[in-house]
């Protein structure tokens, strides 16, 4: 049951995805002046060393976050590869530096210390964390408490599709909320609609950010096709962004397209989102894919409703 640990993914693609779209969800909600609460379900360890044992061995930050700083924010800045940086995509690497003073990539800040960094404290912002896994959970306790941020962060050992529930509707009507399970259990695509469902019942102008992995398996490509549903059935606006970065020719195995790969591809399902999200990833996601795109398969979407 406890198999999962995000620090082999550290960094990868879908965290370059996911972490593009949620600094760039935060920027835009913590213009106003009231308090925003932000809860994540799935906190993981919440900060990680890209030259630990767990991404170095999985090496998956090589073909994300390690990649698009060599294209983007390369040594010599007259190879940067692209001249107009999408600014979404300029935030994200700011923020990642940020976390590396010494300008080599060294730690990679997991979601929970990413929104850390952009809540006020003079606003009374509020991040709530969950998290399950034994070992992940105390590497969390640990972590936030070296940031010292005092009541403005509480983390807690426990299945986050069910402490949501205590937070909703914040005091201040302001919240967004990451849900990005491991989905390793068939069973976290239906609770993570079920968890939308009832999240939306509860307070239904909050934000709502889904991760979730693009696989060859029903419930994955269910899962969008669901989010979509619930966001039209509750009149509420909607955004769904994927990026596949296509498979690496040299590592196929003959006659098993595929093998080896890992992840090549994600989404991420936003409902209720700024309305500043589409242009932005307009702009981004094609750049993304110009920079991490790498084979067969590679490609990106973004289409919005409600």
């Amino acid at each position: 049951m406890f198999s999962y640990r995000h620090a082999f993914h550290a960094g990868n693609h879908a965290d370059v995805l996911k972490h593009t779209m949620l600094i760039a969800i935060l920027r835009h909600l913590t213009q106003k002046d009231s308090p925003l609460v932000v809860v994540d379900t799935h906190a993981g360890a919440g900060l990680y060393r890209l030259d630990g044992d767990y991404a170095g061995t999985s090496g998956e930050a090589t073909d994300g976050v390690v990649k698009l700083f060599a294209a983007l924010a390369p040594a010599d800045s007259s190879k940067v590869a692209i001249k107009d940086i999408a600014p979404v995509l300029q935030d994200y690497m700011e923020t990642v530096a940020g976390f590396n003073p010494s300008g080599q990539l060294k730690m990679y800040p997991g979601s929970p210390f990413i929104a850390q960094a952009l809540l006020r404290e003079e606003a009374r912002d509020k991040l709530k964390l969950f998290e399950m896994h034994p070992t992940d959970s105390k590497a969390l306790a640990a972590n936030i408490a070296q940031l010292k941020a005092g009541r403005q962060v509480a983390a807690a050992r426990q299945d986050g599709f069910e402490g949501l529930k205590a937070f909703l509707p914040p005091p201040s009507r302001r919240a967004l909320v990451l849900i990005d399970p491991s989905y390793e259990i068939k069973s976290d695509y239906q609770k993570v609609s079920g968890c939308i469902q009832d999240s939306l019942k509860r307070f239904s102008t909050g934000t709502y950010v889904v991760w979730y992995p693009v696989i060859p398996r029903p419930e994955a490509h269910e899962l969008p096709r669901r989010l979509k549903t619930l966001a039209n059935q509750a009149g509420k606006p909607w955004l769904h962004a994927t990026l596949a970065i296509g498979q690496a020719e040299d590592r196929n195995v003959p006659g098993e397209p595929g093998r080896g790969q890992g992840l090549t591809a994600s989404g991420m399902f936003v409902i209720n989102p700024p309305h500043t999200l589409k242009p932005a990833l307009t702009l981004a996601l094609p750049q993304l894919l110009q920079v991490l795109g790498r084979g067969r398969g590679k490609g990106q979407t973004l289409e919005a409703g409600g």
